[in-house]
């Protein structure tokens, strides 16, 4: 004879304290919308001093994938190095930005604490706007490089800068990246305010 299982209790859900910072508003699987972080992206671009337009707009990019814990730990599972958080970053940039502005918490972090992602996101895109040259081609603004060097790295940036043409991946993600501005403005509160560090007028070198 089968014996009978006795139904058990479903162990308690512990979740964090309740703070600013986490899962507010909770991650869903499947409508993951950039603008449920507007706060977070001000936050994190205020801190910063980059463009919350900008950071809005990477994470916009960024979207091309469900964002949420469970999804991403099963991908990591399947591909280690894979990028996490709503940015997607990757564990080396992030390791760079943890050690320069003594950062908290792990990479691995980045998957369930969407403001923390959107913080080093911001802190990333601070790093490489130090970099690029105040000088460049007129084809590009500022933050279209911020954003071509967060996609492809600092040394890409700087020769996308020079007017070395980007390659088809690249100009993928910029032309994602100038659809997507007008939308990311919108769901920033007033559209969104451009800090001086991303307002430098592109010049020709």
């Amino acid at each position: 004879m089968a014996r009978r299982r006795v139904p058990t209790a479903e162990p308690e859900v512990r979740r964090p304290a309740d703070r600013e910072d986490v899962r507010t508003p909770p991650l869903r699987p499947h409508d993951y919308a950039p603008a449920d972080y507007a706060d977070a992206v001000v936050r994190g671009a205020r801190e910063s001093g980059v463009s919350p337009v900008l950071v809005m707009t990477v994470l916009h990019n960024e979207a091309y994938k469900p964002h949420h814990p469970l999804l991403e730990r099963l991908w990591q599972w399947w591909k280690p190095g894979a990028s996490f958080g709503v940015a997607n970053m990757h564990r080396a940039t992030f390791e760079r930005v943890r050690r320069s502005h003594g950062l908290p918490g792990r990479w691995q972090d980045l998957r369930d604490d969407p403001a923390f992602a959107i913080r080093a996101a911001a802190l990333y895109l601070r790093d490489l706007d130090r970099l690029l040259p105040r000088r460049h081609v007129r084809r590009y603004t500022r933050d279209e490089l911020l954003a071509l060097g967060y996609n492809t790295g600092e040394r890409n940036m700087r020769a996308f800068a020079r007017g070395v043409p980007p390659g088809p991946m690249a100009r993928a993600y910029l032309r994602r990246f100038r659809a997507n501005r007008e939308r990311a403005a919108a769901s920033l509160p007033d559209g969104g305010t451009v800090h001086p560090v991303s307002a430098h007028a592109a010049t020709e070198v």
